[in-house]
């Protein structure tokens, strides 16, 4: 991870740590080149998951190492999630390494698990909320004094005024994880939980990155998921894989986690690996469908 406050502490005591990859600010290249290199001799491949919204600095650090350390066995995920969305995926990319899956799997499970997470917020303002649609009318309640919005960035673009509208939520059991920014609001616990049938609320530090991202310091920070580590294990077991013609890494998808090649479509004839069948839990029929989409 790229940031501290992005690692998410597990519920149990058997997912291993991330590592932090810090930003050229804090660490020199040497440094950087140092971690990077005992990391993979001690792992053997090493998966990077970092927000859209990370500095462009900090980006390019992360490039630059792989780059000279001339290494595909690095991968460098940028998720499109906000910031807590993107920490439940970094979790669940942990809590999946010990489920016997080779890298490839894991790497190309990164796309298919942000299905499963619904991200939002509630803002007091949508004036420079870039990575959601706002219509004018919006935009123009903003300006009204004590206005809130619900907003949901993924896995679908949704924005209703509160006490005005409800967010669709997930159609899966699933957990909430929230956190508090400088909004004073128990519209997320009180009102949003109980519409989504939310198992249990959890509470985390509000991400630094999140103001940026949300376009204001005055936030509630949400996000649902799945809290079972043994549905994710079988939500990835289900999936159909295949080896990559260009790498040679196991996937799922339709796309290589490790050089980002796309699968070959069926009339090149890629060989299936390997096929699981799973019984059709709710959760792991929508997984059937996701993994088509990538």
């Amino acid at each position: 991870m790229t940031s501290p406050d992005l690692v998410l502490a597990p519920a149990d005591q058997r997912t291993p740590p991330a590592a932090l990859l810090q930003s050229p600010a804090a660490q020199p290249l040497d440094s950087a080149l140092f971690e990077m290199h005992s990391l993979l001799e001690q792992h053997g491949h090493l998966i990077a998951v970092y927000p859209a919204s990370i500095a462009p600095a900090h980006e390019q650090r992360l490039h630059m190492v792989r780059s000279v350390l001339e290494s595909d066995r690095i991968v460098l995920f940028k998720s499109s999630l906000p910031p807590l969305g993107t920490a439940i995926l970094a979790l669940q990319l942990r809590q999946l390494t010990l489920g016997g899956f080779s890298p490839g799997v894991i790497a190309s499970a990164a796309r298919l698990l942000p299905h499963y997470i619904h991200a939002g917020a509630v803002l007091n303002s949508v004036t420079k909320l870039d990575r959601v649609p706002v219509s004018l009318k919006s935009h123009a309640k903003s300006w009204l004094p004590g206005t809130q919005f619900g907003v949901l960035a993924h896995p679908e673009p949704q924005l209703v005024k509160i006490g005005a509208g409800q967010l669709k939520g997930p159609e899966f059991a699933s957990h909430l994880l929230v956190a508090n920014g400088q909004l004073q609001t128990d519209w997320v616990t009180a009102t949003l939980a109980p519409s989504w049938q939310v198992q249990a609320v959890h509470e985390a530090p509000l991400p630094a990155d999140s103001a940026h991202w949300w376009g204001t310091a005055k936030l509630v920070e949400f996000a649902s998921y799945l809290p079972d580590a043994n549905v994710i294990h079988q939500l990835v077991a289900s999936a159909w894989r295949v080896q990559c013609h260009w790498c040679g890494m196991e996937l799922i998808g339709d796309r290589c986690g490790f050089c980002n090649s796309p699968l070959p479509s069926a009339s090149t004839g890629s060989t299936p690996v390997q096929e699981n069948q799973t019984g059709g839990s709710g959760v792991l029929s929508q997984g059937t469908r996701a993994r088509h989409r990538g």
